[in-house]
């Protein structure tokens, strides 16, 4: 039949070429698993990674388009990776994804440009909602 693509692999190649990565940090690995399964059923290809040197090392081999990142990290903790990150590109939208909140947090993560806060819930779904919708909103104001 006329204007009917019947080869599947030519197909899949198109769908993969527009899965954004995104880089996701977190050192509770059931947390992350959980994260990463939700954010590849809403079309992203996840990379995971669970210090802030891991993180880092992962930020520079495969050039996310976004990352969500823990604060409490072993190591170099996730304000430290922000840092690293703006300071090589300043555009790259960043979620801080933490149990905890206060204050001085919030200003370190302003401070460098976070582009926004995520709060783990008990509710996943909600968590997806807000990091979905923070990717697209800092997608579309780059």
């Amino acid at each position: 039949m006329p204007g009917i693509i019947r080869n599947n692999n030519y197909l899949k190649g198109l769908i993969m070429e527009k899965k954004k990565k995104i880089l996701v940090v977190d050192d509770e690995t059931d947390f992350l698993e959980v994260i990463k399964i939700r954010l590849e059923a809403s079309n992203y290809e996840v990379i995971t990674a669970t210090s802030g040197e891991e993180a880092l090392k992962l930020y520079k081999e495969v050039k996310p388009s976004a990352i969500i990142l823990d604060v409490l990290l072993p190591g170099i903790n996730g304000m430290e990776v922000l840092e690293k990150i703006r300071k090589d590109n300043p555009s790259i939208p960043v979620l801080i994804i933490t149990a905890f909140t206060s204050e001085e947090r919030f200003k370190l993560a302003n401070k460098f440009n976070a582009t926004g806060f995520v709060l783990k819930t008990e509710n996943i779904k909600d968590q997806i909602e807000s990091i979905n919708e923070a990717i697209k909103l800092a997608e579309k104001y780059k």
